[in-house]
Parts: structure tokens; sequence; C-alpha cells
């Protein structure tokens, strides 16, 4: 195994990261804040890039074709929020019903293609895998960067504000939210838009990083973002208590996620098994605090009885 090999493969691991990061604060949103478990994600994760790269290819402007991928996503939110909240569906199954809707969605999007490529020569992107190496403005590290602090200094200032504070009430304690009198059915639906339109953001500048977008790309995409959030949880968990903090650490934790597989691919893991490497390192991460609580509980129990 040639050292060399895994370093030049850690910029497009690092730079995937940032992108999946943003995707990941997406779903930091509704499993953290909100309190809800939402699979939509797998959906708008190819809803967001297969609007964008469309719409590029029939002349659209990038940018508009961005808040065009943003605002799909936010439909698509919308549509699981009122599952939830108007038709009485838990949460879970909600997203479920979403995301098995948009895969049909996706491919006529696509014009009933399973992918769809967009070639960096003909057409002007944000971020492309061919500059990872390149030293300058382009290089999609850097862009990833700029993006993401925008994003979380977005966040930090919507959440401050007294919206935010009711979308965080309301995932705190719904009860107590609802006696205070916060429409907490509105907030739901808030919060599940603005997570899957920063889902479909990820998805549409992953479309463009690898130059294609394919149906199938957001499959499995939610176990990644709970990879992130809990790798966030148990790494920075202590040490950033800001909220802005918080999300940076979720965009960490998608590089460190990253990372790990890119050197365990190094290592010599067969990519077919990449899907149970991902569940492997959820499970171990969500098992760490637990490990962690029982190993307190049985160091004190020993000092009660020595005392």
């Amino acid at each position: 195994m040639n050292i060399s090999s895994l370093l030049s493969a850690l910029p497009g691991a690092i730079a995937q990261g940032l992108i999946w990061g943003v995707m990941a604060i997406g779903v930091y949103l509704t499993y953290k804040v909100l309190d809800i478990a939402d699979l939509t994600v797998d959906g708008t994760m190819a809803t967001g890039g297969a609007v964008c790269v469309m719409m590029m290819l029939n002349g659209a402007n990038l940018w508009l074709a961005l808040l065009c991928a943003v605002l799909a996503g936010m439909i698509a939110g919308l549509v699981t929020g009122l599952f939830h909240t108007t038709m009485g569906i838990p949460a879970i199954l909600a997203g479920i019903l979403t995301q098995l809707s948009l895969y049909s969605i996706n491919l006529a999007i696509m014009g009933f293609k399973a992918n769809q490529g967009i070639n960096v020569r003909n057409y002007h992107l944000l971020v492309t895998s061919r500059n990872v190496k390149v030293l300058g403005l382009n290089n999609p590290i850097l862009v990833m960067i700029i993006v993401t602090a925008i994003l979380i200094g977005v966040l930090y200032w919507y959440f401050g504000r007294e919206i935010g504070a009711a979308l965080r009430a309301t995932g705190s304690n719904e009860h107590m939210a609802r006696a205070q009198g916060i429409n907490v059915n509105r907030c739901k639906i808030i919060g599940l838009m603005i997570s899957n339109g920063i889902v479909a953001l990820a998805s549409a500048l992953y479309a463009q990083y690898q130059g294609a977008v394919d149906v199938n790309m957001g499959r499995g995409g939610i176990v990644i973002g709970l990879a992130a959030v809990i790798i966030s949880s148990v790494i920075f968990g202590k040490i950033f208590h800001n909220f802005a903090l918080k999300l940076l650490g979720v965009s960490l934790g998608a590089v460190i996620y990253y990372i790990v597989i890119q050197i365990v691919l190094w290592l010599g893991l067969n990519t077919n098994m990449l899907k149970l490497l991902s569940a492997l390192v959820v499970a171990i991460f969500l098992a760490i605090p637990y490990w962690k609580g029982k190993l307190s509980k049985s160091k004190s129990s020993k000092e009660v009885r020595n005392a």
C-alpha cells in the first residue's frame, strides 16, 4: 500500500465531505433541532441535482438553477410537513412516502433517464472534481468552505430570531411550545422545508462536482447525514456549545467520515461493501455515548461500594 496514493485521494475526500456536510446540516436541523427523523432527504438528495442539471442543460443560469433546486427541495419538505401535520401521518412514514414519490418525480425531471451528465467544458459549474488539486479560487474545497460559512452564518442569524427560537422550542418540548402559543405544526413544516432546501442545495453542488446526476444519487444519504451528526456529537459535543459551532461540527463530521471511508478503501475494502461500512460507522458512533454512560455508571457504583 502506497501512502502517496492515499494522500493523493484525500483532497477529493475532503471536497466530498464538505458537500455532504451541507447535506448533514440539513439533517441536523430535523434530527437534532426539530427532533424529527426525516427520511425525505434520500429523495431530495437527487431532486436538487436533477433540477439544477436539467435547467443548466436547457440554458438556465447557474445561480437560477441553484435557486430552483433549493425551492424544489423546500417543496418536497412542504409535502412531508403537510402529510405529517394535516393528515396525521407519523413523521418518519411521511418522509418515506415523499421519498418514494420523489423517485418517479426525479425520473420525470430527468426526461425519464436514470442519469444525466453535465460537462464542465461546456457549462460554468460552481464546483467540479477536475479542480480538486488546483491551487486557485476555483478549487472545490475553497468554494465549499465559503458556501458552508455563508450557510452557517445565515442559519445562525435565522435561528436567533423569534421564528427560529420557536422552531427550537418546538423540537425541545412540543407541548410546552404549544402552551406558549407557538403554532407547532407551522414550525414543523417550516423546519422540514428549510432542511430539505439545504439538502437539495447539497444535491445540486454534488451533481456539479461529479459532472452528472443519478436518480439513485441520494440512496442511503440519510445514513451519511446521520453519521456526520453523530460523529460531530461524539467528537465535538463537549467542545462546541454555540449553535454556529455545532453546525460547523456537523460539517467537520462529514469530512471526517469521508476521510475514514477513503482510508478504509485505501486499505483494500471492496467498494461494494461501502453501504455496510457506513451502517457500521453510524452504529459504532451511536453506541459510544451509551458505552460511556454504562462505564461511568459502573465506576460510580464501584466507588459507592468501596466507600
